[in-house]
């Protein structure tokens, strides 16, 4: 297991917190949850998978405006 910190906005912590007492997991396992579902999610069109391409073609979005420069 690799550790490492990350920092989160207080809004978001309290919804993954939130989330994870739902689904009665620890914040941990609850964000570990999370970023497989989402990892599973995307696209087979990625760089470390067959058929190349990239995962990140277009810009990401939230909130209506892009994450992107």
């Amino acid at each position: 297991m690799i550790k490492f910190t990350l920092r989160l906005p207080e809004d978001l912590h309290e919804r993954l917190a939130a989330q994870a007492a739902t689904d009665r997991r620890s914040l941990n396992s609850e964000m570990l949850h999370l970023l497989e579902v989402g990892l599973d999610t995307v696209s087979p069109e990625t760089p470390n998978r067959p058929g190349g391409g990239s995962a990140t073609s277009a810009p990401i979005r939230r909130s209506g405006r892009s994450l992107r420069p």
